[in-house]
Parts: structure tokens; sequence; C-alpha cells
């Protein structure tokens, strides 16, 4: 073989070693950072790593000359620097609150369960009668903070003559950080009962959206905080307990995910350290209370870009080109870590049907038409929930139902405030309890 063809192939193998090398020794890094689930912010893993292929460099060069040594220490340089930026944080590692909003002041509640909350109150405006039952609204997330959207609904509420209180949920938003092994569901719907004693108000009604929707179908299902709500809303609910996280999945109408242009803007999964930590959380690999990321950095580092993909899925296909900017850079927030770590305690749950069956407290569930969420966990908290007295399913909205596009925000509140006043519902009780196996086939 020609000696011009050699040289190439034999340059062509050296760089195909040295990136098996680097690839092999990323792995390891990775492996290590699992086992040791991200102990000393990563640096645990990088100098077993590091260590060990630098022992293996020295090993291979021991009987070359002094440029042939240096051969095998290029992909180990290499692949240490590639690991080394998972080990380096770029967002503070001190908890970094959003600023206060200008249209409404967070005053910080301590709470008989411990959680220190920032809680907004709207009180009633307009010409509209006043409510003499305060309204109390639960945001998803579960640990993200409340979104100008959202507000801006509240407000439309306070309008309609409701006394409007709403708070974030322990570590989302303003409200202070827990240990991360204090995060559960239990501790969720133990401050919901915590926040309405403090209103001082006596009953309360209640709307939870999406996680929120979870934590007050759970407390409906706990006869002492029960006690506490007038009246119950249940926006989109996702899973309420282990069984339900392993039900089959349908979905509603299609949703503008995939059709949505890209959120615009940076994006925490576009840096090493948080696209490892964060991906490695959603995969089980790392534990919510990882070495590697700690709560309060990984709540800075996320953005609302982020969730791009999940922003779109709340909306209808036939929106994927107008889905309006649900909050501001400076406002958003979201604990990933804190969130999952929720959510593995509904997975570990046992079933809240038996205790839901008792409930007594009057319940409205709303559905809607191009909904993200799974149909069976909705249809299960119908079937479960006696005291559901009707069902809403609002056309030609995504998930996040009042989202100020066309006259979305005006409906959903009529359909809201219309139950609360036990008045004719806007809307068909649909689907009822018996008509949940032909909703089901009829893929709505």
């Amino acid at each position: 073989m020609p000696l011009s063809v050699i040289r190439p192939l034999r340059l062509l193998g050296r760089l195909l070693a040295g990136i098996a090398v680097v690839v092999g020794l990323v792995a390891l890094f990775l492996a290590l950072t699992v086992a040791t689930d991200g102990a000393g912010s990563g640096f645990v893993a990088w100098s077993v790593a590091v260590g060990t292929a630098a022992s293996a460099a020295l090993w291979r060069g021991r009987r070359r000359s002094w440029r042939g040594r240096l051969g095998p220490w290029l992909p180990v340089l290499v692949a240490a620097a590639l690991t080394l930026s998972v080990c380096v944080p770029t967002a503070p590692t001190t908890r970094r609150t959003p600023p206060a909003l200008s249209f409404v002041t967070a005053e910080h509640w301590s709470l008989s369960t411990g959680s220190r909350v920032a809680a907004y109150h709207y009180p009633p405006t307009g010409d509209s009668p006043r409510q003499r039952v305060p309204l109390v609204y639960l945001n998803g997330g579960p640990v993200r903070g409340i979104s100008v959207l959202d507000h801006r609904f509240l407000q439309r509420l306070a309008g309609q003559g409701y006394d409007v209180y709403t708070y974030e949920q322990a570590g989302g938003g303003r409200s202070d950080l827990l240990p991360m092994n204090q995060y559960s569901i239990t501790r969720s719907v133990r401050d919901l009962g915590a926040f309405v004693g403090k209103l001082g108000k006596g009953r309360a009604d209640v709307l939870g959206f999406s996680a929120g929707a979870v934590v007050l179908t759970r407390a409906l299902a706990d006869p002492a905080i029960a006690a506490q709500l007038h009246r119950a809303v249940i926006a989109e609910p996702g899973p309420v307990d282990g069984p339900a996280t392993r039900m089959a999945e349908q979905k509603g109408r299609p949703s503008a995910r995939g059709l949505a242009p890209d959120v615009t803007g940076p994006r925490s999964t576009h840096v090493p350290r948080y696209a490892v930590a964060f991906g490695l959380m959603r995969l089980g690999l790392l534990s919510p209370d990882n070495g590697l990321v700690g709560q309060a950095e990984g709540d800075n580092a996320f953005t609302a870009a982020d969730l791009g993909s999940d922003t779109a899925s709340a909306y209808c296909a036939r929106d994927a080109h107008r889905i309006p900017v649900e909050d501001t850079a400076d406002n958003f927030s979201f604990s990933a870590a804190a969130s999952l770590r929720i959510q593995q305690t509904i997975k570990d749950s046992p079933s809240l049907a038996p205790r839901l069956r008792r409930s007594r407290t009057p319940a409205m569930l709303m559905i809607a038409e191009c909904s993200s969420q799974v149909r069976q966990w909705q249809t299960a908290v119908l079937a479960d929930n006696p005291a559901i007295r009707r069902t809403q399913y609002m056309p030609g909205v995504g998930h996040h139902m009042w989202n100020g596009l066309s006259d979305n925000d005006r409906r959903a509140a009529a359909v809201i405030t219309a139950f609360l006043q036990d008045k004719p519902a806007p809307l068909p009780d649909y689907p009822t309890r018996a008509g949940i196996p032909a909703f089901l086939r009829g893929h709505k």
C-alpha cells in the first residue's frame, strides 16, 4: 500500500482511538457521578476518573520517547476539560428570589407546618356583589412561581367580587426553600390547610390548577383539611396517587407541542453542568438531593426556555403560532429538583380512592379539549369522588385554560364563578360519571 495512503489511515486510526478514549472517560465520569450521587459538586467523580486516566497515560508512555509520551495525554486532557465543565457552577449557588411585582405585594407568611410562603391578596373590586367566602388559588408546578398570566386571571376574579388569596408553594417563587427531604405531596396538602386556617375567615373556596389540582384533590380526601373547604374547583389535575401514575395514557385533542416556534432565551440545558444534572435527575439516576447541583443553584439556573415544549403542550394546535408569553424572565421560577421529589412521593403513595369516596365537599372538575394531561387521571378523579357535582369540558382551550387568548379568560371565569355561586352551569355537564367509558372511547 502506498505511503501516501498509509499515513492518512494511521492518522485516522489515532484520531478514532483518541475519540474512543475521550468518550470512555466521559462515560466513566458520568457513571462515577451517578455512583457518588454527584458528591462534592462532581469533583469526587472527576478526580477518580482523571486520576485513573492519568495513571493509564503514564503506563502507556513508560517506554516511549518524551514526544511519544505526550500522545496518550491529549485525549485525557480533552476529557478532563469536558468533564470539569460539569463540576463548575455558572449560576449563583445561593438563592436568588424574583424581584417584587409592580402590581401586587408579596407578603411572607409563616405557616404552622414550618413553611414560609409568599402570599398574595387581591381584594374584591368592580361593581359585582361581594362574595362572602374567600377564594384561594393553587397554581401548577408543583414547585413553581405564579406566572404573570395567572396573576392577571386572579385580578379578573377579584373584579367579579371575589376576595382572592394565593401563595407560592414552599420552594417556589418568592417562598422559602425547604430541606429537600421535606418536600412531599403530604406536606403540600398540610400547607394548604395551614394557609386556609391562617386566613381566619372560616371555610374557603379553592381553585386548584394542574399540580395545584392534585394538592386540592388529596386535601378533599383528608377530613380535617376538607372541613376547612367550602367548594373546590379541580382544574386539569395530574396524577393524584401511585396507581394513577401507572394508568394507560390517553390525551385530549392535539396540542401545540412540536408545532409552536421554539421559545427564545437562554437555556440551562445548553450548559453542560445543568444538562447533565437535570438530565440524570429526570432519568432517576441522581436523587433530587444530589451533591452535584444544590437546590438553590438549580432554581437559579432553570429558565423559562427550558420548559418550552411543556408550555407549548398547554395550548391547542390551532394556537401554536400565537402562544402568549406566560411570564417575565424576572418573575419566572421553577425548582426541578423539588418538583421531582414531590412527584416521586405521589408515585409512591397508595390509592387515594378509598378516602376520596368519603369526600363530601362540593366540587367541580374542569377538563380542557386540547389537554396534555392524561384523560384517565381526570376521569379517575371524577369516578372516585362522589361529591363532584358537575364537570365542565372546555372547548377550544388547552391545559392552560385561562391564557389571555380570545375570550378564554372570560369563559373560564364564567364556569368557575357559576359553580362557586351555585348557579346553572354555562356548559353541559360533560362527561358525567356514567359517561366516562363513552368519553374515553370517543377520544375527546
